[in-house]
């Protein structure tokens, strides 16, 4: 129900864009997030949107990162600016807070120094 894409491999200092397309039913109703994955580490909200478009971001992506949804395409982006190699992660978009059922394949986003 949730389908994430946009990863890559990418140099220090470059940009993605992440799409997550979601259903209607859980999209229109829910706040979003992006969470990551780094090997060996927990999974960690990066970023969230208000079903009214409030933002929240961790620290470590503030002035980096933008979450982004169209309610017209149910979808929520994040666009990445100025990755760091400590970027490189799996995402994955779910609501916010997270339910169980709804974790995907997520996106493998590799930065490289």
């Amino acid at each position: 129900q949730l389908v994430e894409s946009g990863g890559g491999l990418v140099q220090a200092a470059g940009s993605l864009r992440l799409s997550c397309a979601a259903s209607r039913s859980i999209f229109s109703l829910n706040t979003m997030g992006w969470y990551r994955q780094a090997p060996g580490k927990q999974r960690d909200m990066v970023a969230s949107i208000t079903t009214s478009g409030n933002t929240h971001y961790a620290d470590s992506v503030k002035g980096r990162f933008t979450i982004s949804r169209d309610n017209a395409k149910n979808t929520v982006y994040l666009q990445m600016n100025s990755l760091k190699p400590e970027d490189t992660a799996v995402y994955y978009c779910n609501t916010a807070p997270w339910s169980v059922g709804y974790w995907g394949q997520g996106t493998q986003v590799t930065v490289s120094s």
